[in-house]
């Protein structure tokens, strides 16, 4: 207990600074990209900036996996954070650490009990959209036969592929571009589903509220008529045990006239 505890209280105290990092990752991936002019040292320190958001990370996950009690159940059901820490050393790109830190930002955010599930679905949405766009911009921007040259376009595009909708109006033409669309696509598949199934348990939970509630008032309502009924059979109980008097056997009345015999 003494470890778990421990695990939770980090988990606890790095969320929100693994948050904001998050959000300095996305800065930094997003300028070199959007200022295709910028400089030399900018595109150097952004790069800097991703690994040693990717590193942080890194370093949560290696001192989650020290606090964990049984180490091997830990690797077992966090794999996909191993995946995302090992995945940027197999070959540095920008694009494998995009990837690498978003999974690892979703994996954090997940364990967060007090995010509820519509934030964190509203969150995933923006993050996809931005960074898909962002993604697909700096693949396609430079191709020869490419349709997305500016940022607007990308944003476009994204939305309309993770809606699935798919105008036709652009498309990737490289084969990264269209790894990012099926990617896009599943993820959007998948959000669009998680909203269906919350909005769907909504309803049923007022339903079962509702029925409840229902259920309740008619309970008292047969409580209270039994509770007449029982209380109608002792009236007439005690009606019938009561004595009724017997007509004539007092003494007769006199009235105006009548002789009174000595």
């Amino acid at each position: 207990m003494e470890e778990l505890s421990a695990q939770a209280r980090w988990e606890l105290r790095t969320q929100r600074p693994l948050l904001v990092l998050a959000v300095l990752f996305a800065v930094a991936y997003a300028v070199p990209i959007v200022d295709s002019t910028a400089s030399r040292r900018v595109t150097v320190a952004c790069t800097v900036v991703e690994w040693v958001v990717w590193g942080a990370f890194a370093v949560d996950y290696v001192v989650r996996l020290t606090l964990a009690r049984h180490r091997w159940e830990f690797v077992r059901t966090h794999w996909l954070d191993l995946l995302a820490v090992v995945l940027p050393l197999l070959q540095p790109l920008r694009l494998l650490r995009l990837v690498a830190t978003l999974m690892l930002v979703g994996r954090r955010a997940r364990m967060a009990s007090q995010i509820r599930l519509t934030t964190y679905v509203a969150g995933a949405v923006v993050g996809l959209l931005m960074f898909g766009s962002l993604a697909v911009l700096s693949v396609e921007r430079d191709s020869p036969n490419g349709n997305i040259r500016t940022l607007g376009d990308a944003v476009w595009w994204s939305f309309t592929t993770m809606t699935t909708v798919g105008y036709g109006d652009h498309a990737p033409t490289t084969g990264l571009g269209r790894m990012l669309a099926v990617g896009l696509m599943l993820a959007g598949i998948a959000l669009l589903g998680v909203v269906t199934a919350n909005i769907a348990a909504w309803f049923i939970a007022r339903f079962e509220k509702d029925d409840v509630e229902e259920r309740r008032q008619t309970e008292a309502i047969a409580a209270l008529t039994e509770e007449v009924r029982a209380l109608r059979a002792e009236v007439a109980a005690l009606s019938r045990a009561m004595p009724v008097p017997t007509v004539g056997t007092g003494p007769a009345e006199l009235r105006p006239g009548d002789a009174v015999s000595p």
